[in-house]
């Protein structure tokens, strides 16, 4: 594959900012994640310390929404559709149109998601055991 020289270029400074990539690979991801914004408009990615992940355009990540949706779902088994996402919209403030947005991203990669729900409850559940321990070394 071609690419214009400013493109190549650019492409050449995402890989020196993501060790570890060929050219190749970071022309696949970006492609990659063209296409998946393309097919789900309001997503975008961004880099961060676990990676790159699918955020909503103006809001937060997918994998916080999806997690926000699904809390809620478990709470509240019995609640009708529009009532769930509603009160999840009036818990985060992300508006309904939104959470469908990231709804519909989840529905086509949901291990992808997944991933990044069940690394944020470790990583939380982890901090929450270190705390745990200082208390016990250190009572309040």
């Amino acid at each position: 594959m071609r690419f214009d020289v400013m493109v190549a270029d650019r492409l050449a400074v995402f890989v020196t900012m993501n060790p570890g990539m060929s050219l190749s690979s970071a022309a696949n991801r970006l492609v990659d994640e063209a296409l998946r914004m393309n097919d789900h408009p309001g997503i975008v990615f961004r880099a961060g310390p676990t990676g790159r992940r699918a955020g909503l355009a103006s809001g937060p990540d997918v994998w916080e929404v999806v997690r926000a949706v699904k809390s809620a779902r478990a709470a509240e088994p019995e609640m009708g559709e529009r009532e769930l996402l509603e009160m999840v919209a009036g818990n985060t403030g992300v508006p309904v149109r939104l959470l469908r947005v990231a709804i519909g991203y989840w529905a086509a990669y949901p291990d992808e998601v997944d991933a990044k729900i069940a690394a944020a409850e470790a990583a939380e559940e982890a901090a929450l055991q270190a705390w745990r321990r200082e208390r016990e070394l250190l009572p309040g």
